[in-house]
């Protein structure tokens, strides 16, 4: 299958370790090979992606049933002037490793979609297919966690300076 790739880092994404996502990535897997012959669909990389997003839920409900979530208030998401440039604003969001721990902290649900977002390059409306949600929560999702991004990045940058 072409888009294994694909799977598995989605996967990464949403366990946040390798372990668990090659455990999730070959459930998918399975399950995709089991169900393929009755897919009728014509994006086949999307319809894989919605396994793994429903095979990871289903292990994340056995395997962490307490799995925390953020509470999202309107101080959390006031921040900066996003119309800034990222870089002028915070030369920290060149730092790859810095943007890969601030979308590894993310809440699941926030981060699944700038995986599949900004990673994968869904439309608003294939994510929202994907999702099983209406397009404004994945844009409000996604808003909310690029806000989100931007307060980690500028307050592990801030902190930077300080050392």
């Amino acid at each position: 299958m072409p888009h294994l790739d694909a799977a598995h880092n989605l996967a990464r994404w949403l366990a946040g370790n390798d372990h668990d996502a090659q455990d999730v990535a070959q459930e998918a897997s399975l399950r995709a090979f089991k169900f393929f012959g009755s897919f009728r669909g014509e994006n086949a990389r999307a319809w894989l992606l919605s396994i793994v997003r429903n095979t990871f839920y289903t292990w994340l409900r056995k395997n962490r049933p307490l799995d925390k979530s953020i509470d999202i208030n309107d101080e959390t998401m006031e921040i900066e002037d996003v119309s800034a440039n990222a870089e002028e604003v915070n030369p920290q969001f060149a730092d790859a490793h810095a943007v890969r721990r601030a979308i590894a902290a993310l809440p699941v649900d926030f981060r699944e979609i700038v995986v599949l977002r900004e990673m994968e390059g869904f439309s608003y409306r294939e994510i929202a297919e994907l999702a099983e949600v209406p397009i404004g929560t994945v844009m409000s999702r996604l808003a909310r966690a690029r806000k989100l991004l931007q307060k980690r990045l500028t307050a592990e940058f801030n902190h930077g300076d300080e050392r």
